[in-house]
């Protein structure tokens, strides 16, 4: 699925392309994603100005001049296409036509149309127009934690909902009522580059290492937003390539290679924690 870092690449290229543009000829091609489409879906959008789009954890969230928010989540492998071009660099193209395009619309902003699509070969992902006054408290986000790169994100924010934690750290940061947006390579990374066992009770780790853990765990995001992304590693597309945005990791991915640290001796190695792969290194993360 994609993370925080994929769907802030998204936001960033729909932004200018939406902001302060008007929806005209939006198209619906099916009835459902993994659920129907709001009723009366492109009635609602057809004619409204798209405000402002901003990123939610992992949703997409445009503003509209009708009163409603138009929400959007990616899921396994939803991509937007803006004239025809998919937003963010992929390792393989993948199906973002045809059968595989589901909603498409003109955006018109200053005289000028661009077309933009929604295509989803897996179709898990969804939207939903929710009122603009009522995001807060919708279901989808009433429960979420702060976001990582946001001001409410600190590792005073982390020793607060760790107290007393008996969970690992690793399964703790991906729970979406503690961090919103993080997901499981990015918690990966963030751990290796502050040396904290992912095998550690998050009740155990020090407040200065939490320090060091928020800290870092804005680098990685941000180092892998300028980088475009990483996931949508188990998207197989229609011809049978993989497909997922290319970035370097550090420690996702490479069981039983060498450790990148500089000195460090140690080998790559990947546990599950709940039902999610872990990688780390055993040298450089003691508990």
């Amino acid at each position: 699925m994609p993370e925080l870092p994929e769907v802030e690449t998204v936001r960033r290229g729909l932004e200018p392309v939406l902001v302060g543009a008007r929806l005209t000829r939006v198209r619906q091609n099916r009835p459902d994603l993994r659920f129907p489409f709001p009723d009366r879906f492109v009635e609602r959008l057809e004619g409204a100005t798209v405000e402002r789009i901003d990123r939610r954890a992992k949703y997409l969230l445009a503003t509209l001049s009708t009163g409603e928010t138009w929400v959007a989540h990616l899921g396994m492998t939803g991509r937007f296409t803006v004239d025809g071009e998919q937003l963010g660099e992929f390792e393989e193209a993948a199906p973002i036509a045809g059968k595989h395009e589901h909603m498409s619309f003109c955006a018109l902003q200053d005289g000028r149309a661009t077309r933009v699509g929604f295509a989803d070969a897996r179709r898990f992902g969804f939207m939903g127009l929710i009122p603009t006054d009522q995001v807060e408290t919708h279901p989808w986000f009433a429960a979420m934690g702060p976001e990582p790169l946001g001001n409410g994100f600190s590792g005073a924010h982390l020793a607060e909902v760790f107290d007393g934690k008996k969970q690992n750290v690793k399964v703790s940061l991906l729970d979406q009522r503690n961090v919103a947006g993080l997901g499981n390579i990015y918690v990966c990374e963030a751990l290796y580059r502050a040396r904290i066992s992912p095998l550690i009770a998050a009740g155990k780790v020090s407040k200065a290492r939490l320090e060091t853990l928020a800290s870092v765990i804005r680098d990685v995001l941000n180092d892998a937003i300028a980088a475009g992304g990483s996931t949508l590693k188990d998207f197989a597309n229609a011809e049978g390539g993989q497909g997922y945005f290319q970035h370097r990791f550090d420690v996702y991915g490479r069981e039983g290679q060498p450790c990148l640290a500089e000195g460090c001796t140690g080998v790559v190695k990947r546990v599950v924690q709940g039902g999610r792969s872990t990688f780390y290194c055993p040298s450089c993360q003691r508990r």
